[in-house]
């Protein structure tokens, strides 16, 4: 059977939020829809139609799942006016944050100290509503050994990118068009963009989400790093990412 999987730039704005669903093919990855600028309903209704008319392996989110482990644990028991001791980078970051840093370079915002907190949130609130719709238990897993059914994981476009030796910064502004270009153009080893290149040249946001939507096959074909630390990772959530090249 033909695995499909879906990408999610996930934004707080639901017209800033980009979709891309993809169809593994002998050549490896092609994309067979990419939209963005959808209002809330209209996205919902797009994401639902995806999964009831294809088998939908993967769902890749461009957003933290989960909050820092220690950040729970310290603001649990805290009262106002008392002091922190913990390094900021130790709370507000987590493991996944921290390998993606050492191994790649970037890094990736703290969701637990940043706006992209409220990316998170929204990005939860999509997932429970395809549960809901669905009937599907979607698990945020950590093996991309499992059974049948779909599956969410949290994807980072700057980490593939970064791991596939492409530009991974400086092509998000509306002017920067030929960094896009640049882009698309270097990911044709890796995928079939599937004619969508005109669009992919002038919405950042429908990139992003055809590199989830890579991040997502790189998952699947095991090409991806597993968490080392399997139940931190199931509190605080995990990148995947492919190996750098």
């Amino acid at each position: 059977m033909t695995r499909a999987i879906i990408g999610i730039d996930c934004a707080v704005d639901p017209r800033r939020t980009g979709l891309a669903l993809a169809l593994e093919n002998p050549g490896g990855l092609r994309v067979e829809h990419v939209v963005a600028g959808l209002d809330a309903d209209a996205l919902c209704v797009r994401l639902w139609h995806w999964m009831a008319e294809y088998p939908v392996d993967v769902l890749a989110l461009d957003a933290p799942l989960g909050w820092p482990a220690a950040l729970g644990a310290e603001l649990a028991t805290h009262h106002a006016g008392d002091p922190i001791d913990m390094a900021p980078n130790e709370l507000f970051r987590r493991a996944t944050d921290r390998e993606i840093k050492r191994t790649l370079g970037k890094q990736p915002l703290d969701v637990g100290a940043d706006r992209i907190a409220r990316t998170a949130v929204a990005a939860l609130r999509l997932l429970q509503f395809l549960r809901d719709k669905c009937g599907a238990a979607i698990p945020v897993v950590l093996d991309s050994k499992r059974g049948a059914g779909p599956v969410a994981i949290e994807v980072y476009p700057a980490g593939t990118l970064k791991a596939c030796g492409l530009r991974a910064s400086g092509y998000k502004q509306g002017s920067q068009r030929q960094e896009r270009v640049e882009i698309i153009t270097g990911l044709a080893p890796y995928m079939d963009t599937g004619g969508f290149d005109d669009l992919l040249c002038v919405d950042d946001n429908a990139l992003d989400a055809v590199i989830c939507a890579l991040a997502g096959f790189d998952f699947w074909s095991g090409k991806a790093v597993p968490p080392t630390n399997r139940e931190l990772a199931r509190k605080e959530g995990w990148i995947w990412v492919r190996r750098p090249a």
